[in-house]
């Protein structure tokens, strides 16, 4: 149900009809029908549904409206409302594709004074009307392919930014696992992949971005101009603006991978390897490997499905049988990007890196497929764990920077102590270069020149299950903690300001002082649970705030207008 100006009777029974709830009042932001919004703004139940819940299915989120922009402008109108509301205000979450775990994109459920506190997400995922807005940015992925950039919309995903680029030959250089993304929602984080090594994550091969900051202001930032603005939303968890425009850095996209993976039952090698093969980061493209991962076998149930599909599963590998340091493998990832026509040389240049390494010589396994197909590889494996109901479950990850002098006390404690021989989904493992990371970004990381990525992606199909992963991810932080190992969460969650605060270490003053610079009533991101949102004003009397006492049938009555 759309909602324009002047259309107060409509929301009001709208919300009467549409949020069970005893014992409650619902706040309802109706402050925004005197925005002018050109976007749809809905209380439909299945919509609201929807903005409740992300890919964790850890957290629920309580949203009042759920906003179809058209536009940047139809963002920065929504929070500007909730800035300048004298009512109160109403908390604003930029959502994406809803990949976030713990609730960080959710707006969560705030009581106070058994009032439900107001919200509104903002749809970024497509935009409404006719899909092209009338700012630069807006719309569908432009490319300039002489200045070898896109400009994309902060909702685009990054597998629709690949297909639009890859018509000019192009694309970006830096990924994540996983294209069903949002550029904003990666942008807010860091975006990590295999590539990282090489180019950097993908903050740092962003040229401009447009911002909505949390008052409402439509700002373009760079390097040399709104320099604050810009270093602080790449990677800030959206606590600093909403991203409605980036321009993303590109390069002549290869058309073929040739894709192996090795195996290793010593971790002492195994680090070995990943960390020389990193170091070749400033070398010709003939001297290294475009993309560096691994992965952590500790079953043999993983060996031989999802991220392990290259094993034939008439040939089954047997961990027992590679003798298996503590009964744990370890696979490298890595692959080589080259254009048709070169495959010649290309034999030549993997036969050579390879001789380089000591991975168990029987164990090497290649695969060769267009570069579409292998940015695109983690998609074809959610299709099929969707048709077998294993997608939308909750899913309890971990993601940790570890900082590479303790990796091997990590190894120790965790992957050969903590997790036994169950690991209920895949276990990642990869260097980075601290130097291709810039400092000036809101994003923390281990204070070591080479850290570790270990991401426990698991999944849970029942409640048990949800409990013991939750329990187990406690166990891997407390033993951190007490062992001194000073890892960083990535997509990190915290419950109280002090931990975040010992989150961002010497980081802390420069990002609290950019919060309240550009979002000083903190509206925005409060699913992060960094800051407290804190209404300006609650006054029952105010004619801009709309009070509906539901009772135990869902029947509204109207309280005051």
């Amino acid at each position: 149900m759309a909602i324009n100006n002047n259309k107060l009777l409509l929301l009001t029974f709208a919300v009467c009809r549409l949020i069970v709830t005893v014992g409650l009042t619902v706040v309802v932001p109706t402050e925004l029908l005197r925005v002018g919004l050109d976007g749809q703004l809905s209380v439909d139940t299945s919509e609201l549904e929807a903005a409740s819940e992300d890919f964790g299915k850890l957290s629920r989120g309580e949203p009042s409206a759920v906003l179809h922009p058209v536009s940047a402008k139809d963002v920065a109108r929504l929070v500007q409302a909730a800035y300048e509301s004298t009512s109160g205000g109403f908390a604003v979450s930029a959502r994406g594709h809803g990949h976030s775990i713990n609730g960080q994109a959710l707006l969560p459920l705030m009581i106070k004074e058994k009032k439900w506190m107001k919200g509104v997400v903002i749809e970024m995922g497509k935009l409404g009307g006719d899909g092209d807005g009338d700012g630069d940015g807006d719309g569908p992925a432009r490319v300039r392919e002489k200045e070898m950039y896109v400009d994309v919309w902060g909702g685009e995903l990054w597998i629709d930014v690949l297909r639009a680029t890859l018509d000019y030959g192009l694309a970006p250089m830096s990924w994540t696992d996983y294209l069903y993304l949002s550029v904003g929602g990666t942008l807010s984080n860091a975006g990590i992949s295999g590539q990282t090594f090489n180019h950097g994550p993908q903050i740092n091969n962003v040229y401009e971005l447009d911002v909505v900051t949390g008052k409402g202001e439509l700002l373009t930032c760079s390097e040399d101009r709104n320099s604050e603005l810009f270093h602080a939303v790449l990677g800030g968890l959206g606590q600093f603006g909403i991203i409605t425009r980036a321009r993303i850095a590109l390069e002549p996209a290869p058309h073929r991978v040739r894709w192996i993976r090795v195996l290793y039952s010593n971790f002492s090698t195994f680090c070995k390897d990943q960390e020389f093969l990193i170091s070749l980061h400033g070398k010709p493209a003939s001297q290294k490997f475009d993309y560096v991962e691994g992965f952590v076998i500790v079953d043999e149930g993983l060996i031989n499905n999802w991220r392990s599909s290259f094993f034939s599963p008439s040939n089954p590998v047997k961990i027992s049988s590679l003798n298996a340091d503590g009964g744990v493998l370890y696979c490298l990832e890595i692959t080589k990007n080259y254009h048709q026509g070169n495959d010649d040389s290309v034999d030549e240049e993997i036969q050579a890196l390879l001789k380089k390494l000591e991975f168990i010589p029987t164990s090497i396994f290649t695969t060769d497929l267009p570069y579409m197909d292998f940015l695109d590889r983690v998609h074809k494996a959610e299709l099929k764990l969707r048709s077998k109901g294993l997608w939308d479950v909750p899913h309890p990850w971990l993601n940790l920077f570890v900082p590479k002098s303790r990796i091997a006390d990590f190894d120790k404690g965790v992957f050969k102590g903590i997790l036994g021989n169950k690991t209920s989904g895949p276990i990642l493992i990869y260097p980075m270069n601290k130097n291709k990371w810039d400092h000036r970004s809101s994003v923390v990381t281990p204070d070591e020149e080479v850290f570790y990525l270990v991401a426990f992606l698991r999944s849970a199909l029942d409640t048990e299950t949800v409990e013991y992963l939750t329990n187990q991810n406690r166990q891997i932080l407390r033993f951190c903690h007490d062992s001194e190992i000073k890892v960083k969460q990535y997509l990190p969650h915290y419950t109280t300001q002090q931990e975040w605060m010992d989150h961002f270490g010497d980081k802390w003053t420069q990002f609290y002082a950019r919060k309240m610079q550009f979002d000083p009533r903190r509206i925005l991101a409060t699913g992060q649970r960094i800051f407290q949102f804190e209404p300006s004003n609650t006054n029952t009397n105010d004619d801009m705030t709309k009070k509906l006492e539901i009772d135990k049938q869902g029947n509204g009555m109207l309280l005051s207008s």
